[in-house]
Parts: C-alpha cells; structure tokens; sequence
C-alpha cells in the first residue's frame, strides 16, 4: 500500500462517529496531538441526515435524546443545538391481530389480561436487570446461565402471553434491530440496567425518545469536527494497526499515522476487518467475531401536512402487520409538512430489503395506510436508510450479543490492548447503543490513552 499522507500525533483515533469525535475532542483538550481516521467522506458514523425536499432535514440514523442522557444534552448546548420535544399530543395506536385500537400513554389497550401480563412483563424483566451490572454484566452471579439464554426463552419460560411477547418483539427490532431468539438475556439485562430502566428505553415523553434536536443530531456531529479542523481525515479506511515498544503505526487509505496510543471506536464486529498486530487477545476477538450487527432500516413518508393530528393521532404506532412496526411523526416543528417515520427491524428489515425499493416501499404504505388511512398512500416524497448496507457501518442501529458472547468477551470488550484502546457506544457503561454511550465510551477511551 501506497500513502500519500504521513503523519504524526500522541493519539490516533480510528473512527469518525460520535465517540470517536468525543475522543479526539477530549484528547485535544488536554493539549495532546490527535488525528481522526474515518473511511467514509463525512462524520457521525451513525447518525446521518438527509434532505430528500427543499428545507426537510430528517435524521436518518441516531435521532433522540431522553431527559436522563445528561452528556449529550450538554454537549448540544455547548455547542448551541437546540432541542424541540418529539410530538406526542393526542392518541397513540396499537395494530395487533388484525384490530386497530386508540390509548394514551405508555401502555397500549390490549384487553385486561394482556394488560395484566404486559405490566408483569416490565416489572419482572426490570426486576431482572436491576441485578446486572451494566458496567460488567460477565461478573453477575449465574451470567453464564443468563448469558446462555435467548430473551425468547425467558419470556416462554415465564410463560407470559403472545401479545406481550410480540409487544417486545416489536420494541426489540427498534432498540436493537433483533428478534428475541437471536439475543441474549444478559445482554438484554445489561442494556436495560444501563439505559435505567425499561421504560426509559420505550417512553417517549421521559424517555429516550423525549427530544430531537433542531436540525439533526448530525449537526452536533458536524460541529464536533469542525473544532477539530484538519485533524479529521475522511475517506482514509483503516487497514491495518502495527504496535511496538514505540508507539502504533496506523495504515489507512491514502494516510499513514504514526502515534503513542491508537482509540478504535467501531462497533466489534467491524474491528474484525482490521489487521492488528499483535492481535488483540483472546476475549477482545470474542467480542469481534461473536457480536454482530442488527438490522434496521428507517423509512420516512412526506406529506403535505401532518394530516393524522387533525384526527387526534400523535402518529406513534405499535403494529404486528406492517413491515413498520414502530411508527413516530418527525414532522418539522413549523409544520411545513407532515412526516411518519416507520421503523422496519429484524427479520422484517431483512424481508423488505429482499422485496426490493418499489415493493417495500408498497408495503411500508400499505402498513402506514392501515393505520392512518387511505392518505398515507400517496405521499409527496419518500426516503429510507437500510443501515444493513451500509459498508461502514455494516448495520444499526448497534451491534448485538447473541448467546455466549458476553461471557467470552467479558471485560475484553474494552480492555486496552498493549497500545490500543476501544470505543465505540457498545464499550460504554451506561447507555450504550446510543449516543449518551458513545460519548461516555469515547471520553473514557480518552483518558486511559492519556495517562498511558
């Protein structure tokens, strides 16, 4: 390989995402020399934002932030990106075995006994977590046994009900773009200890689905950046990370690095493409070759006006009939337009990318039609982001732990190795899988890299 570009720095960062950047950001501010290595021509990794009409800025990756992700909210006002509340004013839907019901709130209209059953549910899988550590989930008493269970295999052994079991499906292709058999229940519990709760993952008013931010959350991405000027190099795809008693040697396209410390801040699995030597150890690459990538494609409808709040909607939706599980209204908040965003995860988004863009597009419709009526077929514009094809980021919207996984990885998940640290929102602590995590995990990555 060929570089056109040497240089030189105390910290390389491989990975232009939010930890990434939060890493460099804190290296820089401790007066230390940094360089940032992204494969893709811009920042945000993933978080992203298009504009598919003039003015109508959606956010195609990572979207919101609840009340309780306290370092991005201060981030955003550092940075002066204001937030604006996700729309929740009048009646939410629920589309299970082929009948449509209206509620308000946080628990759906499902009948008595569902209901009954749904509520034991949260409070028997928030029972659970609350005996998981999220910052070492491999240390909690029987994680071998919790680790080899699916999070199917615990709701059929709690034998809770069909509709509660699809209900968390449902939330399951959204939080982590998996079906329950494909993850394990420690990972489960670990997710939902970091993140406080399980209802703080489901909530939208509380929850991690409170706020937006006023023209996309890539924009706090972008400013991110910008600080650190010519430091970040895109389009330089790491290929390879060389350690010795000196330093790391960093191969990228079309730059080489030569520093102290190297931060990797990519999902696990993605970190398996590079050629490391030495290589990492052995419960590091558990973590790179057992976890693997969800699978969510996000699908945004635009129409001339939000037309389902004339009918009391709030354009939030739970659907077991729709490609679309999981809808919101993403509208702007001057109303310029109306835009329902559908959520197609797991097996549902590896169906529809097989259908194709006409046909899946037709089917997302059809599903938005069934809930909010004959209108929601014709919209005036349409996008869709399938982060499954997306080559750098190789899924979304995070890499997962199957059974086994956790307990093989165990602290190796972000253990430095030798020289190299890891990073990524999949390292972090408390609220990984999103960007609270991925600036938790970032900073931490920061300050071991720092003190040597």
């Amino acid at each position: 390989m060929t570089s056109s570009d040497t240089r030189d720095a105390q910290v390389v960062v491989v990975g232009g995402g939010f930890s990434g950047l939060a890493a460099a950001r804190a290296v820089a501010a401790a007066g230390a020399s940094v360089v940032v290595l992204e494969a893709r021509e811009r920042v945000g990794g993933r978080v992203d934002v298009g504009h598919p009409v003039e003015g109508l800025t959606l956010d195609l990756g990572g979207t919101w932030i609840g009340p309780s992700q306290t370092r991005i909210a201060a981030l955003a006002r550092e940075l002066g990106v204001p937030t604006i509340p996700q729309h929740a004013s009048g009646e939410n839907l629920v589309d299970l075995d082929g009948r449509l019901r209206r509620y308000r709130g946080t628990i759906p209209r499902v009948g008595l006994g569902a209901l009954i059953d749904l509520a034991r549910l949260q409070l028997g899988a928030g029972r659970a977590a609350r005996r998981v550590s999220s910052q070492a989930p491999w240390d909690t008493r029987d994680a071998a046994r919790l680790d080899a269970l699916t999070l199917e295999d615990w709701l059929r052994a709690r034998h809770h009900g069909r509709r509660a079991r699809t209900l968390l499906a449902i939330a399951g292709r959204t939080i982590w773009g998996a079906e329950p058999r494909e993850l394990s229940l420690l990972y489960v519990l670990q997710y939902i200890s970091g993140a406080g709760g399980l209802d703080a993952l489901l909530d939208t008013e509380g929850g991690a689905q409170h706020e937006r931010f006023e023209g996309g959350a890539h924009t706090i991405a972008a400013r991110m950046a910008a600080e650190l000027g010519d430091a970040v190099v895109l389009g330089a795809a790491v290929e390879r990370i060389a350690c010795d008693d000196g330093g790391v040697t960093v191969h990228a396209t079309g730059t080489t690095v030569r520093a102290d410390r190297a931060i990797v801040a990519l999902p696990p699995p993605l970190c398996a493409a590079i050629a490391i030597d030495p290589e990492p150890p052995v419960r590091r690459r558990a973590a790179q070759d057992r976890m693997r990538m969800g699978a969510l494609t996000k699908c945004f409808a635009i129409y001339d006006e939000p037309f389902w709040r004339s009918d009391g909607l709030t354009g939030e939706a739970l659907s077991d009939g729709s490609p679309a599980s999981l809808t919101f209204d993403v509208s702007p908040p001057d109303g310029s337009c109306g835009v329902l965003l559908g959520f197609v995860g797991g097996d549902d988004a590896r169906a529809h990318a097989a259908r194709g863009e006409t046909d899946g597009r037709a089917a997302v419709l059809a599903g938005f039609a069934r809930l909010y009526g004959p209108r929601a077929l014709t919209p005036q514009a349409w996008a869709e982001r399938a982060w499954a094809a997306e080559r750098w980021s190789g899924g979304g919207p995070v890499a997962i732990a199957p059974p086994g996984a956790l307990t093989a990885a165990g602290p190796g998940l972000r253990a430095p190795a030798g020289r190299i640290h890891w990073a990524g929102t999949e390292t972090a602590e408390r609220w990984g899988g999103y960007i609270e995590g991925a600036l938790f995990a970032g900073e931490r990555a920061a300050a071991e890299a720092l003190a040597g």
